[in-house]
């Protein structure tokens, strides 16, 4: 077995790339890069560092996209080694971004350099799109490269995101498409007052409860074959000085929406509200829509990943759109098919985060395998 993956990988999780901190992560791939003739250019804002690498002039262009930044590791007490020490204990190998997702870009360039080395001459284009700003507040990341692609008029065919996606083994589960989500912080007015002089005040919770109440039985949709139906969940509920004989003047409730292509963010807003103008609430309510949701379905992509996968490890990967918003939501505007696979992700953002040395080998042979699925071979 090789060990040019978990060499690469050992290298970068030495260095400390807090979001967004690159630390000369993306230098140091930039480098090897080069090497095979990728031209490598540094996309830089509000303190992010972003490379886009691209090998080939022609089509199809194939993307692999990921971060270099991490989240902090939090008490390094709590840690049975070093999390910016890369160590290898019992089968595996820990380190801050192990399984996320410093793997899967290690995955990625050696990927690149074999296919490279057996096809010189391939034909389409190979890209790298890395980011140090996914694990923040994803502004000045994934999101201004999209802009300065789109603004020359590069056109991406295909993408696979290195997010963590495994579940009990490696290639057990790739992501299609995420839920986008959408939250609101809601303040209702009341009128502050004396709990024994209830007629003098107006109480804000008592008005909420049974506007809220109706939010939570509404069925928003019932999804469709490749998402779960829309949810809506509250996450805060605030209200009160701490007294028990004060009635609270305002309650804030926040709350969020895990919502599916059967809904839109608008439509959800418009029957918010028009639940809260039913129950004659005195409200103000902010809205942040932290992402859309985005969808590949069966196709070219999945099929060139799901076959490399199967002949890889034997199994059938599953297509899925669960869990949280990653930057694919961005890629999906200028990229007609994205896909996230990575390795299994039961530590990440955990303490003692880690992967199966016994996955880095398989991890890249199936980026490898799935690069000679999309690609002539000579050109």
């Amino acid at each position: 077995m090789s060990n040019a993956v978990l060499d690469l990988v050992r290298d970068l999780i030495a260095r400390p790339s807090v979001t967004p901190d690159d630390l000369d992560c993306q230098q140091l791939l930039a480098q090897r890069l080069a090497r095979m003739g990728f031209r490598c250019e540094t996309i830089s804002r509000g303190g992010v560092t972003n490379l886009w690498a691209r090998r080939g002039e022609s089509a199809p262009l194939t993307v692999f996209a990921g971060h270099t930044d991490v989240v902090p590791p939090g008490p390094r007490e709590h840690w049975e080694s070093d999390p910016f020490v890369p160590t290898e204990r019992d089968g595996f190998l820990y380190g801050r971004g192990a399984a996320d997702m410093k793997s899967s870009i290690a995955a990625f360039v050696v990927a690149a350099e074999e296919f490279v080395a057996a096809n010189p001459q391939h034909g389409g284009s190979i890209a790298l799109l890395l980011t140090s700003d996914e694990e923040g507040p994803a502004v000045d990341g994934t999101v201004i490269v999209c802009e300065e692609l789109t603004r020359r008029g590069v056109q991406l065919d295909y993408c696979i995101v290195g997010e963590p996606t495994s579940g009990n083994v490696l290639g057990d589960t790739c992501k299609n498409g995420r839920r986008g989500s959408l939250s609101g912080k809601l303040t209702v007015k009341g009128v502050q007052g004396h709990v024994a002089y209830p007629h003098l005040a107006r109480n804000p919770v008592h008005q909420l409860a049974p506007a809220l109440a109706e939010l939570v039985a509404i069925e928003w949709d019932q999804g469709n074959e490749y998402f779960p139906p829309t949810t809506f969940q509250v996450s805060n509920l605030n209200a009160g000085t701490g007294a028990t004989n004060v009635v609270p003047g305002t309650a804030v409730a926040l709350f969020n929406f895990r919502f599916s292509t059967a809904s839109t963010p608008d439509g959800l807003k418009a029957q918010v509200h028009a639940v809260l103008d039913r129950h004659g609430l005195e409200y103000e309510l902010d809205w942040n829509l932290g992402g859309e949701p985005f969808l590949t379905p069966r196709g070219t992509l999945t099929d060139a990943l799901v076959r490399a996968i199967a002949d890889e490890t034997g199994v059938t990967a599953e297509l899925s759109t669960t869990g949280g918003t990653s930057d694919g939501r961005f890629i999906a505007k200028i990229c007609p098919q994205v896909i996230e696979f990575g390795p299994c992700n039961a530590t990440i953002h955990k303490v003692n985060e880690r992967i199966e040395l016994t996955s880095l080998e398989p991890l890249k042979n199936i980026y490898r395998r799935t690069l000679e699925n999309l690609l002539p071979a000579a050109r």
